[in-house]
């Protein structure tokens, strides 16, 4: 993989931030592994990812690499990676190597990755801290410890090993709040993909057909227009189905009267699109259920006009949360007041889930959702949306079998999901190439 000099300057960007970041606690080493690859049975492996913090900070997509960041009176970034190797290139594909690797990646060094446990110990010598993931596999963080022993054994002379670890999630977390350009193209593009993934997948549903033939349009659609995989197990739930939140692609048959829930998106150069549809499988919705969709429509709408900078994190799903309740009282789901159902969680039966989380590199991204405590022992606040910010807005509705439910609605499931950038003036849905009104998915569906 070789990367045109202007798309390595994100990433150069990013590790100088974490180098002068370090630089600002007194310096220090840092230590990031990519993921390993893992066998799926025999001699087959799972379909290789690499982890999303190392991506981030490199743009490497290979395994068995680490990426090392010194930071004192200068810095370095330093990799390691797998060796050059003819014979096993010929089975599984062209290697970097370390020889070309750290210029084509914009690096100041790089290095056999068995060199690794040589290289960190003198390395961490006069380091005063050890910057490491705490949510790092098993196997990283024992790397980690044991060159730290050896660092302690050889230190003399007046050297010393790194005295604290500190953890280096958050500081990743945070930078990856906030998209920069390349990301937000990025995501657009698997935004595009995936779109365009749905309206195939409504246009070819039938009566009749199955489950898994609907991925496999899904699975179709993204490949032939570049996306590298899906970004999660695709969801496509035929009725009753459709109640079940995660329910994966099965066998289940597409009946005439039905409705079919698909939560799908792609990944795009290591960005995730995360979509959610609910459409009549005859091309037409009953009068019960339009009148559920168009209550989580509303709601998506409510909660997409609450999420603009300024505004704090929970302020979309809480009017997304109004808005779900009265619709539940206005078709005799629930009974009492509005303030009641939304002060006893009544709604919870038909609504359990929050109206949305960070999308990125990760479907479910890293960032929190509290910003800090006013004063310590005090509540965390929300966290204040800021422009760049990518999550998702995806109100549902779950109605299954009950005796004390209208039987019009009786395993009825929708949930209407598209992707938000957060913009200067507001947010931007980046999603709605495939229509999400009632009336568009059906003349769609008529196509």
């Amino acid at each position: 993989m070789s990367l045109p000099v202007a798309d390595l300057i994100p990433f150069a960007a990013r590790r100088r931030r974490v180098l002068e970041w370090m630089q600002s606690q007194g310096g220090g080493i840092a230590l990031v592994a990519t993921a390993p690859q893992v066998m799926r049975n025999r001699d087959g492996d799972y379909p290789y990812r690499h982890d999303s913090d190392f991506y981030y900070l490199t743009g490497f997509i290979e395994p068995e690499a680490w990426l090392v960041l010194i930071a004192g009176a200068q810095t370095r970034s330093v990799l390691f990676c797998r060796q050059r190797n003819e014979a096993q290139e010929i089975w599984e594909g062209r290697r970097v190597g370390p020889e070309a690797a750290a210029e084509r990646f914009g690096l100041d060094d790089a290095y056999p990755v068995e060199q690794l446990s040589e290289c960190l110990p003198p390395w961490m010598l006069d380091r005063p801290c050890l910057w490491l993931s705490q949510s790092a596999r098993p196997a990283v963080q024992e790397t980690a410890r044991t060159a730290l022993r050896a660092a302690h054994d050889q230190a003399r002379a007046g050297a010393r090993a790194p005295a604290t670890l500190r953890d280096l999630d958050p500081v990743l977390a945070e930078m990856r709040l906030i998209k920069d350009g390349s990301e937000i193209a990025a995501m657009r593009r698997a935004a595009r993909i995936s779109a365009g993934a749905h309206a195939r997948a409504m246009r070819a549903a039938r009566p009749g057909m199955r489950e898994y033939e609907l991925e496999a349009e899904l699975l179709y659609e993204f490949r032939r227009h570049g996306a590298q995989a899906p970004a999660y197990n695709s969801i496509v739930a035929a009725g009753a189905n459709a109640c079940i939140l995660h329910y994966p692609a099965g066998d289940a048959e597409l009946r005439d009267g039905d409705l079919v829930l698909i939560d799908a998106g792609c990944e795009f150069d290591s960005y995730a699109a995360d979509i959610t549809r609910t459409f009549p499988v005859n091309g037409r919705y009953s009068g019960p259920q339009r009148a559920l969709y168009d209550l989580t429509v509303a709601a998506q709408q409510a909660a997409a006009d609450a999420t603009a900078p300024g505004r704090h994190w929970d302020e979309g799903h809480q009017a997304a949360l109004r808005v779900l309740a009265q619709g539940m009282l206005d078709e005799k789901l629930l009974q009492g007041s509005l303030d009641g159902v939304l002060e006893s969680g009544a709604y919870a039966r038909f609504y359990m889930h929050r109206t949305g989380h960070w999308l990125g590199l990760d479907v479910h991204d890293v960032g929190d959702y509290r910003g800090p405590a006013p004063q310590p022992g005090a509540p965390r606040p929300w966290r204040l949306l800021e422009p760049g910010m990518t999550l998702t807005i995806e109100p549902g509705i779950y109605v299954p079998r009950a005796d004390d439910v209208p039987p019009a609605f009786w395993d009825i499931g929708i949930r209407t999901e598209d992707d938000a950038l957060i913009t200067e003036e507001g947010c931007e849905l980046i999603t709605r190439g495939v229509p999400v009104d009632a009336r568009e998915i059906e003349a769609l569906m008529r196509e």
